[in-house]
């Protein structure tokens, strides 16, 4: 028989014991670190825990952040940026390595995180998100304004403060986180939530919106610096303020914006006028308006005075026709006698041409008789210038009755086309033409719809037979 085999006098462990021995030697060599690197392979689990790797030219350091640690973070980790993490050293008996359990994330250097964000804005401002024309005009006088903000922050006491001093407005605030983990969904959530909202609903629609915070460092400050709130911004239908921090930060929703505000304050400010200086303004427009008609009247007024002064009197103007009418008739008059007493001596003459041989013997009755023919001769004319002048009256009544004039007291009108031309007919008539109907007091304007067909009449029957006419 062979003799057995010898044990060796090391002691035998388990993988188990030898993985918590790993992890006490770890994790009590390296209790608190600070570990400076890259951010690589960048996962945000469902579950809240995030995972990376830190690493430099040389190694790589796998490193996680539990979810209770993620949400308190000032800094949300992003792929390639240089960090400081804070924390311990610990093992992964799973998969036999160890990692950086991170209790705090702070940037490298300005210089990194400076680099990003240019980098960043550079590849939006490609794509056309910060071009001038796609920017709106602000509304001179919103009715309801939109505040996306922190409800507990100094920021939304001060922009009612300044829109209740200037011109008091309806708001609307979406609170939302402004630093944080999910400050950045949250801020872009409801900028989109504004753009939403239906007009006319229970809800009023925005006419503007304001997307504002109050001072803070970069860090503080980078939920702003978001893709999606820039995108967000961008989109935006409805006009937008960006007053992010004091005058001197700059964040790229600011390029997104329609327009900046350095402050909260100044974004108040922006978005509504001055009520005291727009109500006077009115009121000088008002009295200037009011000073420059009556001022036009003034003006008017005396123009057509000076040609009233120009223009002669009405009695200037008919004292030479009256004049001559009055001559006139006293020549009328004076003709009228002159022309008796002519055919009154032609007919004596004629008289005595006729009768020559009684001229001697009866002179004292020629005489007689010529006298009393002379008054039947005057009488005659004067009862044939009556006849005529009643004749003439009767002729003025005829033609009075026939006048078109009486024709339209009577209930009928003249109907003229566009030409002016009379239209008899209502095949005359175009459809669409503008006609002119005469009444006998005035005339009116019309827009002929065209002729109406009317259906033909019916003949007369023929008479019976044997049954006599009066035509």
């Amino acid at each position: 028989m062979s003799e057995p085999a010898t044990r060796p006098n090391l002691p035998e462990f388990t993988v188990g014991e030898i993985a918590a021995a790993l992890k006490r030697t770890v994790e009590g060599a390296f209790p608190f670190v600070r570990v400076r690197g890259e951010i690589g392979g960048l996962k945000f689990h469902s579950s809240g825990h995030v995972y990376f790797d830190l690493k430099d030219d040389k190694a790589v350091l796998n490193a996680v952040i539990w979810r209770g640690t993620a949400q308190a973070l000032k800094v949300r980790p992003e792929q390639g940026l240089e960090v400081i993490c804070t924390g311990r050293i610990s093992t992964y008996a799973g998969s036999s390595r160890y990692q950086l359990i991170v209790e705090q994330v702070e940037l490298a250097g300005l210089g990194a995180l400076m680099a990003m964000l240019e980098e960043r804005r550079k590849k939006l401002a490609v794509e056309g998100l910060f071009a001038e024309e796609r920017k709106k005009q602000l509304p001179f006088l919103p009715d309801v304004i939109g505040v996306v903000t922190s409800p507990t922050g100094a920021v939304i006491r001060d922009i009612m403060h300044r829109l209740n001093e200037r011109f008091p407005r309806r708001v609307l605030l979406w609170p939302v986180a402004v630093q944080g983990e999910r400050a950045a969904a949250e801020i872009a959530a409801a900028i989109r939530g504004f753009n939403a909202i239906a007009p006319g609903g229970p809800i009023p629609r925005p006419d503007l919106i304001i997307v504002a915070r109050g001072g803070g460092s970069l860090e503080d400050l980078m939920a702003f610096n978001d893709e999606a709130v820039v995108r967000a911004a961008a989109e935006s239908v409805i006009p937008l303020i960006s007053a992010v921090g004091h005058e001197t930060d700059t964040t790229l929703i600011d390029y997104a914006a329609d327009r900046r505000a350095p402050t909260p304050t100044a974004a108040a400010e922006m978005a509504v006028p001055v009520r005291t200086e727009l109500l006077a303004q009115t009121l000088d427009l008002e009295r200037r308006n009011l000073r420059s008609f009556s001022r036009g009247l003034a003006d008017r007024r005396k123009h057509i005075q000076s040609l009233a002064r120009a223009l002669p009197r009405a009695e200037q103007l008919f004292a030479s026709t009256r004049q001559r009418f009055d001559y006139a008739s006293e020549r009328l008059g004076q003709a009228l006698r002159q022309n008796l007493q002519e055919h009154r001596r032609a007919f004596m003459e004629t008289a005595i041409l006729l009768r020559p041989r009684a001229l001697s013997a009866g002179i004292d009755a020629g005489a007689e008789r010529t006298k009393t023919l002379a008054h039947r001769l005057s009488r005659a004319h004067r009862g044939r210038l009556v006849t005529w002048r009643d004749r003439l009256a009767a002729v003025a009544r005829v033609l009075e009755s026939v006048s078109h004039r009486a024709v339209l007291e009577r209930g009928f009108a003249l109907v003229r086309g566009q030409d002016g031309k009379i239209r008899r007919r209502a095949a005359q008539v175009v459809a669409g033409e503008r006609l002119t109907l005469v009444f006998a007091d005035d005339t009116i304007a019309v827009k002929s719809d065209g002729a109406q067909q009317t259906p033909p009449t019916k003949s007369a029957a023929p008479p019976k037979a044997g049954q006599g006419t009066l035509f």
